[in-house]
């Protein structure tokens, strides 16, 4: 038996690769993306390490070109929820008892695997599945993920290592048990990394899991439960299940058993959730873990300081890769009159040179939204801002479905702070821009803090301290990552924990020790070596008489 005090190595944000032409790194991937096209899987569920095929199968097509077939997922039903459930349960005491190094030797050779011949697959995989061109493939799918695997092993060692003090003839220790049940993960189709992370940061800490992906995010959630397997995460320990959210959501939240759910999603559906937990609560063995990263309706404020240039990009970068389909992504925009004019011109300038199309083609910069139903919301916003008197469009407006899902990046500029796109979730490259009196920044702050119910990710530009540090205070529950000179978008694990309050989330900061704790249930022990043999306390004991009466100035 291990008796050692393990320090695991010290984690380092991977490296992100560049792809550029003729690199080693680019000709794999392409190589990786042309095997992939050229063949349709055929793709299970995974409950307690067996490949469950129910012959109802559904398809799966690049959203850039929905008459491609990838392959074909077999959906479940409410029986396989319930068998991932048990199967779960089944591996729960073995896992739970694992010594905690050997569950750190696993997600840290996860890593090293995803870093080296996952690599191309997973990134392939997140192209060809969500429609992201190579650079938002590789700090997502890639990168991402594999700091969340370093960076929370260190985080977990963190958390076993803070014990309490201990007095003389006594020893105070504190053991951090996984939850009493299993967790479900609900991940998006967004991220690859998220999808990645929400189950595995859970199964780390000695849980179990029954997960469920977005069906839009299945096809690189097949690669993701092949890397966890050969890097040795045991039979039932992760089960991932094709289901639809509410047939998932009848069994697990009425099992006696449940105990936690780790989710990322939109906020309609987390507050539900929360709502059938909260009407279920007394069915549970214990008081369930509720953790979700919801909404976001992610501003951009200049300040009249602010460089018109530096602005501008960070309105292109963060309002437009990843077509705008990031939780952190900038959607609504103040600009002060003074510097409009040179915003607007370098915007336009930005716009018309984006390239939109395949992401096999590299020099594309924006490619197809990710399903024909995100396609004919976003298209109805833009008909409507047409025809909107108090909504003019700058840049964009046109959207195609006959091959893929492109929406055109599209900025409109609305005379009406609260015009409709400056205040809905649109998810989508489709920026809403308000610009304001110069003179009239401290009016704006309570605008920007009032319009949205959400408080996801928030940006401040300005060359002036003062309004800096006036918008950190008044905009300081508006944003649970906020930038300084800096787009909303990029977090970084070990960096920026991220994660919003409001109607964002819980705020339990993915990334951090903070999200860990939540997966634990602290049990304190009290060790005493020479227990006393007397119940009397000396207080009990009776004073000397004439001691008593010096005390009470006797005669």
């Amino acid at each position: 038996m291990a008796n050692g005090f393990f320090n695991v190595p010290t984690p380092i944000n991977e490296p992100v690769k560049g792809y550029a032409p003729n690199s080693p790194e680019r000709l794999e991937l392409l190589k990786t993306l042309k095997e992939l096209k050229q063949q349709q899987r055929d793709i299970p569920m995974h409950i307690g390490g067996k490949e469950i095929r129910t012959g109802k199968t559904q398809k799966i097509t690049p959203p850039h070109d929905h008459q491609h077939v990838l392959g074909h997922f077999h959906a479940g039903d409410a029986s396989h929820v319930g068998q991932a459930i048990e199967a779960a349960l089944a591996a729960r005491t073995y896992w739970a008892e694992m010594p905690w190094e050997h569950r750190a030797a696993i997600f840290l050779k996860a890593a090293d695997l995803l870093a080296g011949p996952y690599r191309a697959r997973l990134n392939a995989a997140t192209m060809l599945g969500q429609s992201k061109n190579a650079f938002q493939a590789e700090i997502d799918a890639a990168c991402e993920l594999i700091d969340f695997f370093r960076f929370n092993v260190h985080f977990m060692q963190e958390i076993y290592r803070q014990q309490p003090e201990s007095l003389p003839g006594m020893w105070n220790r504190l053991e951090h048990r996984p939850l009493e049940g299993f967790v479900f993960a609900l991940t998006p189709f967004n991220f690859t990394s998220i999808a990645g992370n929400l189950p595995t940061s859970v199964a780390m800490m000695g849980n179990v899991v029954v997960w469920k992906p977005a069906n839009t995010q299945i096809y690189s959630a097949q690669v993701l439960m092949e890397l966890f397997k050969e890097a040795g995460v045991p039979d039932g320990v992760i089960n991932l299940v094709y289901v639809d959210g509410p047939t998932a959501g009848d069994v697990i939240f009425s099992h006696p058993d449940f105990a936690g759910i780790h989710f990322t999603g939109s906020t309609g559906v987390f507050q539900n959730i929360w709502k059938t937990i909260g009407q279920n609560i007394s069915n549970y063995k214990s008081y369930p873990r509720i953790v979700g990263e919801t909404g976001g309706k992610d501003f951009i404020l200049a300040h009249h300081s602010a460089h018109p240039r530096q602005v501008a990009t960070a309105i292109s970068r963060g309002a437009f890769e990843y077509q705008g389909q990031k939780c952190s992504a900038a959607s609504r925009v103040y600009i002060p009159s003074n510097i409009w004019d040179e915003v607007k011109g370098y915007l336009q300038e930005d716009l018309k040179s984006f390239k939109m199309g395949d992401v096999e083609d590299f020099s594309n910069f924006i490619n197809a939204v990710i399903s024909e139903t995100s396609f004919d919301k976003l298209a109805k916003y833009i008909d409507g801002a047409k025809a909107d008197d108090s909504a003019e469009i700058i840049a964009g407006g046109n959207y195609d479905k006959s091959k893929g899902y492109f929406i055109e990046p599209t900025i409109i500029v609305t005379k009406n702070p609260q015009y409709i796109t400056m205040c809905d979730e649109l998810f989508g490259p489709v920026l809403t821009l308000y610009v304001y009196d110069s003179q009239e920044f401290e009016k704006t702050l309570d605008l920007v803090d009032g319009t949205s119910p959400y408080a996801l990710t928030g940006a401040i530009f300005s060359q002036d301290r003062y309004a800096i540090d006036l918008a950190s205070k008044r905009l300081v529950h508006a944003a649970g990552n906020f930038y300084i000179n800096d787009k909303p978008t990029g977090a970084v694990v070990g960096q920026q924990p991220f994660g919003g309050a409001r109607a964002s989330g819980t705020n339990d900061k993915a990334g951090s020790m903070l999200n860990l704790l939540r997966w634990v249930s602290p049990r304190a022990i009290k060790e005493t070596f020479v227990p006393p043999v007397d119940y009397r306390y000396p207080f009990l004991g009776v004073d000397n008489h004439e001691d008593l009466n010096v005390a009470k100035g006797g005669f």
